[in-house]
């Protein structure tokens, strides 16, 4: 009879490794920042311990100058390249074709981080132009999400992602720029705008009321 226990046999064996060695080789293969929860759980460590190792290692590839960086992004750790040889990695991998968003895209993703949860009619007012087409773009690429509905009106309600804090380099929407010095400019745009919005969301083109510009660009 046949008494082993692979996975056992597999939890012994992780729990007998070296602790920051094991945090490089998981973190080498993550699609996504790795939280300090998971990873003491995966390598069967205290959280404390987990947690001091990864900036240990963080420090560590600083003080080497390395090309790679450890970073804490949206509540998980992950390898990143060090701004300073960005170039030299997107001249290899994106070999001159970078897909970017396009500017309709950015301003519309901007005013969702800095008004969010806000519906598309309200995204519409800042920029002046409807902006359908721009947020089916940014729910396809996993940076904006729906965030429940408006009380008042019902209107489909749109926050940004972990994806995007990910994608921006940030722990948490507080180390977003300060807004401040656009906010008279910005203000102005939706006073100007407001009287030509409809007070629905405008996902229907037959809509009454429904004469926005059309973003021609995702």
């Amino acid at each position: 009879m046949n008494t082993q226990n692979p996975v056992g046999e597999l939890a012994g064996a992780v729990a007998e490794l070296e602790l920051r060695p094991a945090l490089e080789a998981v973190l080498m293969v993550v699609d996504e920042p790795a939280t300090e929860e998971h990873l003491a759980k995966v390598l069967q460590r205290p959280r404390r311990a987990v947690a001091d190792a990864l900036r240990e290692l963080a420090d560590e590839y600083t003080v080497q100058k390395r090309g790679f960086e450890l970073r804490l992004v949206a509540g998980g750790w992950r390898f990143y390249t060090r701004p300073e040889y960005a170039a030299a990695v997107e001249g290899f991998v994106l070999d001159g074709q970078q897909a970017r968003l396009t500017q309709a895209a950015l301003e519309t993703l901007a005013v969702v981080a800095y008004r969010q949860p806000v519906s598309r009619s309200r995204v519409s007012a800042v920029r002046g132009v409807n902006c359908d087409g721009v947020m089916r773009t940014l729910l396809q690429r996993g940076l904006v999400e729906e965030a429940g509905a408006e009380p008042e009106t019902g209107a489909i309600l749109y926050r940004t992602t972990n994806y995007f804090l990910e994608r921006m380099g940030l722990r948490g929407l507080d180390e977003l720029p300060e807004l401040a010095p656009f906010l008279p400019e910005a203000d102005a745009i939706e006073a100007e705008t407001q009287e030509g919005v409809p007070s629905f969301d405008p996902d229907a083109p037959d809509a009454p009321g429904y004469e926005y510009t059309q973003d021609t660009a995702d």
